[in-house]
């Protein structure tokens, strides 16, 4: 029984590294949470900040429409193909240093991005930007998870996490419209810089050390891990615009599966893993992060659709756009708030994540009604409940990736979780634009419409594919929250090992 509880108690496991962290830092835990939060708000801001940006930087630097698509993908794969390797960085060579490199990167990578005179310049920017998002998020994530014991303390701390990490999209789109309206486009770079050195800064001064454990990088596992994310979200990606069939997408995605079939096998085998595969051992863990992925897929959806719904149909101007999201940032902030400091403690996390899927999926079937003669009061039923649902679901998920782990092993499982948002992300967009594609052009609206109407109803015939599509992604979630996340049925279970 003894060995069951170290196995599974990250305190005993590794009292130093615990103590360590904990003591010196306890008069200063706010401003550290807030260091790591304006920090995860700058990583996940770049996600959408430049979408209303994107036909500015089109005209300026000439891009065509399909090379204009990678300003977007170039931050996304290299973000969500380098976070294994940013997460196993943090473990090796310390946390702090890890996420001082990492906004360092990225702060830079922000800058040179504002003075790209280029198409070319700007999405290697991008790219660069993700490698350091990918160095600092899961360094943020394990910090505050190390810093922070297990329960009601941490709930609350990745409740704050949550809201930043899910209102920070919708935030994204309002700062976006605003500086390309009233400064340029180039701002909705250059306006991590200066958060950026804050950030930097105050980590500096206020981030604790944490022990670096004696190892080496396992190079084939970052290389195989890496090169099959990448080649499954851009295969994901291709086949929004060239189809299935097309050799470059089947080639990307078989490339893909077989490289991670690769991971797998060297995982099991190497010594010190990039990626622990005990991690996966736990029902918990494995169904929280398959559910993160689901439920992310289906919101990012919703996200990408209305936003163009809001502009080609409704006519909003961007800043417009991005203010009508603001019902769903409080709606996260709320729930994700309500999740953190009392429905999970008085509720349980499973009844939580339950009513949040079921939220979500309302929000998603609410949004298949939407037609020409919509308005923005249809929209926002939709974006109140897409908020309540997602802010009160990512809590307990979180909680449940990060259930049990040893503090040795935090930084992989903190990768882990971004890795299956990220992921999540960007092969359910790209899917769903594929399916939104073939409904579009098989369109037939009947009735005599004019140019416009026409344009709007093949429109929403394509949309309204991708919200059905993203309801089923739903109700994946939904299925995983109930039947498959039960922590109380494994919680004093180890976690085992996997050996060849």
């Amino acid at each position: 029984m003894s060995e069951q509880l170290i196995a599974e108690n990250p305190a005993t496991s590794a009292p130093d590294e615990t103590e360590h962290i904990k003591n010196p830092s306890r008069d200063r835990r706010g401003l550290v949470l807030a260091t790591i939060l304006i920090a995860q708000l700058m990583v996940v801001l770049d996600l959408s900040i430049v979408n209303v940006a994107l036909p500015n930087m089109q005209e300026a630097l000439g891009f065509s429409a399909t090379g204009l698509s990678w300003v977007l993908n170039a931050y996304s794969l290299t973000f969500g193909g380098l976070l294994l390797l940013g997460a196993r960085a943090g473990d090796l060579l310390g946390r702090r240093p890890t996420f001082l490199v990492g906004i360092a990167i990225f702060t830079l990578a922000s800058l040179a991005g504002g003075f790209a005179t280029s198409g070319a310049a700007l999405v290697v920017s991008r790219a660069v930007q993700g490698l350091g998002a990918a160095l600092a998020a899961p360094a943020s994530l394990s910090l505050l998870t190390t810093m922070f014991p297990e329960g009601r303390e941490r709930t609350r701390a990745l409740g704050l996490y949550t809201a930043v990490s899910v209102g920070g999209v919708s935030f994204g789109l309002v700062v976006g419209g605003i500086l390309t309206e009233f400064a340029s486009w180039r701002w909705v770079m250059l306006v991590n810089v200066p958060i950026g050195i804050a950030v930097a800064t105050t980590a500096w001064l206020s981030v604790p050390h944490t022990p670096r454990r004696r190892g080496r990088f396992d190079l084939a596992g970052a290389v195989t891990s890496t090169a099959g994310v990448s080649g499954l979200v851009y295969g994901f990606v291709h086949a929004a615009s060239a189809g299935w069939s097309s050799v470059v997408t089947l080639t990307s995605v078989i490339g893909g599966v077989a490289l991670v079939v690769a991971f797998i096998a060297i995982e099991r085998r190497a010594d010190e893993p990039i990626t622990p595969l005990g991690l996966f051992a736990s029902r918990v863990r494995s169904g929280a992060l398959l559910a993160r992925m689901f439920l992310i897929a289906g919101a990012m959806g919703a996200f990408f659709y209305l936003t163009q719904y809001l502009q080609d149909v409704l006519e909003f101007t961007p800043i417009q756009a991005g203010l009508a999201f603001l019902p769903m940032t409080a709606g996260v902030f709320l729930a994700s708030q309500s999740s953190s400091r009392f429905l999970v403690e008085r509720l349980g996390e499973r009844i939580v994540m339950i009513v949040g899927g079921v939220l979500s999926l309302a929000s998603l079937v609410w949004l298949t009604q939407l037609d020409v003669h919509s308005g923005y009061g249809d929209v926002v039923v939709s974006l109140v409940l897409l908020g309540l649902g997602n802010g009160l679901a990512f809590v307990p998920l979180t909680s449940s990736a990060l259930h049990g782990v040893q503090p040795h092993e935090a930084g992989a499982a903190a990768g882990l979780v971004n890795v299956a948002q990220q992921v999540g992300s960007a092969l359910g967009l790209a899917g769903l634009v594929t399916v939104s594609g073939h409904a579009a052009r098989n369109a037939d609206p009947a009735g005599v419409l004019d140019g416009v109407q026409h344009a709007h109803a093949v429109f929403l015939s394509g949309a309204h594919a991708a919200f059905e599509a993203a309801t089923v992604m739903l109700v994946v979630t939904l299925f995983l929250v109930t039947f498959v996340i039960r922590r109380g049925q494994v919680a004093e279970e180890p976690v085992p090992v996997l050996v060849d």
